[in-house]
């Protein structure tokens, strides 16, 4: 453990990691800058692997299509919607389930299953519970005299019933990080507010949210980066079609159909590179602001 790193230990260390390096390069690196590639093809035969032009038309057309900007509002109301909801909630969640350890395993269990349940699964839970006439959700708010609402087949509500069944469905996973981080403070910082005569609250805004604050960096960059990437959730929600009249259509669904239904593979590419930069320069974002306020 001790010894220097040299020539020959580096080596060793690069044949142990070789079966992985390789395993990533084929399935990530190389398709990323394969897709780089093609957003350039202007004119390409799939079948042949034959290019015949080369220029930035691609990226002209997806500027020019409406349903790109749609996709692009789309994904950042959905991303809006779903990363401080699925935050705030998951945070009080997981602060109760640290108050109460007696019973804390068994609520891990139910709030993590949604996550790891499949999302066809879900989906066609919720498609029920979305019902128009007959769904779960409907009956209840017909209890406060609120008229049905028709979340799946109503333009002005796909995107709402989107982030409500994505919320509830990442919320466990959520929920484990910032238990992990609850474990990890010092009880002796509460026990010292307690005795300086803070209350619940302060002790929540001046110890909690600090000392947590890597956990909730950590929680926005994965829930932006998966919010963005968007896409089962809509194909299995809405029967393949991207909602009512596209009023729920995200960017990687309008990748999907550009590249397996319209066969447009270099405009596909070209929006997938648009997307990886939008992604990268939020989580850049991100960084830049955790310097400020994360607690090291």
């Amino acid at each position: 453990m001790h010894n220097k790193p040299s020539w020959k230990s580096t080596f060793q260390s690069l044949l142990y990691l070789a079966p992985a390096l390789i395993l990533i390069g084929i399935f990530n690196i190389y398709p990323i800058f394969k897709s780089l590639a093609m957003s350039f093809y202007t004119d390409y035969n799939i079948f042949t692997g034959e290019v015949k032009s080369y220029g930035l038309d691609n990226f002209s057309r997806i500027f020019a299509d409406p349903n790109f900007f749609r996709a692009i509002k789309n994904t950042f109301f959905f991303v809006l919607g779903v990363v401080p909801i699925s935050i705030v909630i998951s945070l009080a969640i997981a602060i109760l389930l640290n108050r109460i350890p007696k019973l804390s395993d068994f609520f891990r269990s139910v709030y993590f299953l949604p996550f790891v349940t499949s999302t066809v699964a879900v989906s066609i839970v919720w498609n029920w519970l979305y019902h128009t006439r007959f769904g779960l959700i409907n009956y209840f708010l017909s209890f406060v005299g609120v008229d049905p609402i028709a979340w799946l087949t109503n333009p002005n509500y796909s995107i709402m019933a989107l982030v409500i069944m994505s919320v509830w469905k990442g919320l466990g996973y959520n929920i484990i990080l910032f238990l992990v981080g609850l474990n990890n403070i010092n009880k002796t910082y509460y026990q010292a507010a307690e005795v300086d005569g803070a209350k619940s609250w302060q002790q929540f805004t001046n110890i909690t949210v600090p000392l947590l604050s890597p956990y909730i960096l950590l929680v926005s960059i994965i829930g932006v980066i998966n919010s963005f990437k968007v896409f089962t959730e809509v194909y299995s929600l809405f029967a393949g079609r991207p909602g009512p009249a596209g009023s729920a259509l995200t960017m990687v669904f309008y990748i999907y159909e550009k590249f397996y239904t319209e066969y447009q593979y270099g405009v596909a590419s070209a929006a997938g590179i648009v997307l990886f930069l939008i992604i990268l320069v939020f989580t850049l974002l991100q960084r830049l602001i955790s310097n400020r306020f994360v607690h090291n």
